[in-house]
């Protein structure tokens, strides 16, 4: 196996841990907020902007992440 091809395998790999750590995070994320608006339905309001906020800043980040692996993968030249 050249080293294309390991590139090109590091960034499909490095991309999909990305999407699976986002996903889990803003999975966590939400579970957390609903329960916390459960126990106190009067802050469900400052709860809810405060998840929005975080759910874009863990998306910003796999975006990062997803544009370094396509980086990565485009820029071989070997």
């Amino acid at each position: 196996m050249g080293s294309a091809a390991l590139a090109y395998l590091a960034a499909g790999i490095g991309a999909g841990l990305a999407a699976i750590g986002a996903g889990v995070g803003i999975g966590w994320l939400a579970s957390s907020s609903m329960e916390g608006a459960a126990r106190q339905p009067e802050a469900t309001d400052d709860i809810r902007n405060l998840m929005i906020i975080s759910a874009a800043l863990i998306e910003g980040v796999a975006l990062f992440a997803l544009i370094i692996c396509l980086l990565l993968a485009f820029t071989i030249y070997l």
